[in-house]
């Protein structure tokens, strides 16, 4: 394996770490989510300028359903960054607190809710559409695979997304997206580890969602070619 993809890999390895940790907010103190945001940041430009030939081809070639699809998701994960970075920056106690922000709060404040929880969404679908790709590379780190293992990893994927669709109602996740509650609620008594637990299973619920998306657009795709 190149080490550039050694990089791209660790560089998004990182980027979900990082993702998780940041929806813990109060739970890791305000020092800290200020910290992992900066950080997030960082991971993020470096991603993009580690995928800069995707951005230097986005206006050439023919534009398919599928890659329609790819290019909006990735616009969306762009503006809910961009959106989380400047409501964080303008929201800061801390690290920017020196900067002549104090206005709009709650304007500002629903802006970082949302961008947060949509970025988190439009993040684990990005994620899917490349899972395909992730586990290639896995067979080939591997260089053996069978379909019985094949079978295991489908199953404890399925139990994964389904405790994700109890953990997103649990969570209410659904009502930060729609923006139906304004603040975030924790409760300060409970484990971090089960938040993020929870928060991973719901991760694995968008991203088996944008994988089966991806597979299924592809596989029409195939079926038209086969007609014509």
């Amino acid at each position: 394996m190149k080490s550039k993809q050694i990089v791209k890999i660790v560089v998004d390895i990182a980027m979900t770490t990082v993702l998780l940790l940041l929806m813990t907010y109060e739970l890791i103190g305000q020092v800290s989510h200020e910290l992992l945001g900066i950080i997030m940041f960082v991971l993020f430009i470096l991603h993009h300028n580690l995928n800069s030939r995707w951005t230097k081809n986005l206006i050439k070639g023919k534009y398919t359903a599928l890659r329609t699809l790819q290019t909006v998701l990735v616009v969306s994960v762009l503006f809910s960054m961009a959106g989380s970075i400047f409501s964080g920056v303008m929201l800061s106690r801390h690290i920017f607190s020196f900067l002549p922000f104090g206005n709009g709060l709650s304007f500002t404040r629903n802006m970082h809710m949302l961008s947060a929880y949509w970025g988190f969404a439009f993040m684990s679908l990005h994620l899917g559409f490349h899972w395909n790709m992730m586990m290639g590379m896995a067979k080939r780190l591997t260089k053996n695979s069978s379909a019985m293992r094949t079978w295991v990893f489908r199953i404890i994927a399925l139990i994964i997304a389904g405790y994700g669709v109890y953990a997103f109602v649990k969570r209410d996740i659904g009502s930060y997206l729609l923006l139906q509650n304004q603040f975030a609620f924790f409760d300060f008594e409970e484990p971090i580890l089960q938040f993020l637990l929870d928060y991973i299973a719901v991760m694995g619920l968008f991203t088996a969602i944008g994988h089966y998306t991806f597979g299924i657009i592809r596989k029409c795709k195939g079926t038209k070619k086969q007609e014509k």
